[in-house]
């Protein structure tokens, strides 16, 4: 999964209980909000978030030997985007050999590509095998993270007025944190129930109901299949089709778990050969090749095997290269929309009434129920709360123009800062985890030179971060995402803040080494 050259430590993990990660409300009355507090002893490491990338930080810091932590996790439980993304049908679309963390793997995992459920019980286990439930504190929602240059710390301050300080911090709080609802006409004005797929009501019942679905991205194909098994009528309103795989998914027979088990070194040939056979994807959805017409021939190839009728077929195919867009992986996608009770819309949406949704050509489409598969809110320009780094500089503000930073990971201005899935390091064609395991260790490696070095400030020059960034558009001016399709890689001028142009390789390649020379010390 990674070139990183640290031992993999085993782990069995059997699903581990909820509550080992995971802080209870209280019950009594509520309490008035807490007084602004003085800042508390400053730990050396401030995690934002206690999602994957979150614990995985926290875990390369414990192997390296810093214990000295604190992780502020804004809900009452471990999880992230998977604590979230709990509606019918959620799973990945990486084989779950490869979406798991090469120090921790798993040989009991159910299937090649495991649900939402059994990837949370991962995360879980992870808490658990490393001991970082100590390290967390809940409900702790960062509003404001602040540099003090003089001392060199950053302190975060929470809703509540209660502070937290470090010497480093990292912001872990993810892409996908947010969830997002198109900006349709009326949204407010529908009178029927409204389930956004990273919010899902699991108290609402869906037999005989009338459902209409907004979205056929990469959770619409997962979510339309489970609902057509119990409503009444399915409507799936599309905007732009997308290109979808065939996926090879398959339950893990017995004696393979028990040989991940017995013989950790033949799990780890199975993560090397998913590796280097979704690293040759890249050259057919990065780069427009003879391998991307190949990849296409497959897509259609697999939508004409399961849809028959032509006209549906056409509605289907894309009109865009694949690869510009998130390429899609479903066997049950396809024959969903085929059933009885479920059909495809493809006029634009006009505006949400009280009874349903108006399309285009005037037709009102009544519903008891607007599933949004929507996506999540990914600033291209922004983040999540005011970040205040060096001479008043505000990371929003230094964003403006379209996020930027060196190697993905740290900005000039803010020193002692590390970002996790920053700007340009999203992969196209491989796992998530292969790019964050080497952000990882390449923030462990700068949190060591400023605790050793006894810094207060480590960061990277302006002209380093604007040569790198200058050479990196160069690369993605190349490539399929900026083909001319509109996707949530882009910013509305089409400036892509979000994908890396290279191979997982490549990346792990320029995150091996820290170069003291590219930054200013003190």
């Amino acid at each position: 999964m990674t070139t990183s050259s640290a031992t993999p430590e085993k782990a069995s993990p059997k699903k581990a209980p909820r509550k080992a990660a995971t802080r209870k409300r209280a019950t009594t009355a509520k309490r008035p909000a807490a007084k602004k507090k003085p800042a508390v002893k400053p730990v050396s490491v401030l995690i934002v978030g206690a999602g994957f990338a979150g614990l995985g930080m926290a875990i390369r810091l414990k192997q390296a030997g810093i214990e000295d932590f604190v992780i502020l996790e804004r809900a009452n439980a471990v999880g992230g985007t998977w604590r979230d993304n709990q509606y019918p049908g959620a799973a990945c679309d990486i084989p779950s050999n490869l979406y798991s963390y090469s120090f921790a793997p798993n040989p009991n995992w159910s299937r090649s590509f495991s649900g939402s459920e059994e990837i949370l019980g991962y995360i879980h286990h992870l808490v658990a095998e490393f001991q970082l439930e100590s390290h967390i504190r809940f409900e702790k929602n960062v509003e404001d993270l602040t540099f003090d240059e003089k001392k060199g710390m950053w302190t975060a301050t929470t809703d509540k007025g209660e502070q937290f300080a470090g010497r480093a911090a990292v912001m872990a709080q993810g892409p996908l944190s947010n969830c997002s609802f198109p900006a349709i006409t009326g949204i407010d004005d529908f009178k029927g129930h409204k389930i956004h797929s990273a919010r899902w009501d699991h108290d609402y019942d869906f037999t005989g109901k009338k459902v209409a679905v907004i979205g056929t991205g990469a959770s619409g194909i997962q979510i339309i299949p489970e609902l057509v098994k119990k409503a009444g009528h399915v409507k799936v309103f599309q905007r732009t089709p997308g290109w979808v795989m065939p996926r090879p998914d398959f339950a893990t027979p017995a004696w393979n778990k028990v040989l991940f088990e017995k013989l950790p070194a033949s799990q780890q040939a199975m993560r090397n050969l998913l590796y280097w056979t979704h690293e040759s994807m890249a050259l057919a959805v990065i780069w427009n090749s003879p391998l991307t017409r190949i990849a296409e021939r497959v897509a259609r190839l697999h939508l004409r095997r399961q849809v028959k009728d032509r006209w549906l077929r056409r509605q289907l195919t894309p009109n865009f290269t694949i690869g510009c867009k998130r390429v899609l992986v479903s066997n049950d996608y396809y024959p969903a929309l085929q059933k009885d009770n479920a059909k495809l819309i493809t006029w634009p949406i006009a505006r949400l009434s009280e009874k349903g949704i108006r399309t285009v050509e005037g037709i009102e489409h009544q519903a008891d129920c607007i599933v949004f598969a929507t996506g999540f809110d990914v600033s291209h320009s922004g983040t999540p709360f005011p970040v205040n780094g060096r001479k008043g500089r505000v990371l929003g503000n230094e964003w403006q123009g379209g996020a930027q930073a060196y190697k993905s990971i740290n900005v000039s201005g803010f020193p002692n800062l590390y970002l996790t899935f920053g700007p340009n390091s999203g992969p196209g064609h491989n796992s998530a985890l292969v790019y964050m395991e080497s952000q990882l260790d390449y923030a462990v490696k700068g949190v060591q030179k400023i605790l050793q070095g006894d810094l207060k400030i480590l960061d990277v020059k302006e002209d380093v971060q604007r040569r790198h960034n200058k050479a990196l558009q160069k690369r993605l001016a190349k490539t399929n995402w900026n083909s001319g399709c509109k996707s949530w890689y882009l910013t509305e001028d089409g400036f892509n803040a979000t994908m890396y142009p290279g191979f997982a390789t490549q990346y792990a390649a320029q995150m091996a080494d820290f170069e003291e020379s590219d930054y200013e010390t003190a």
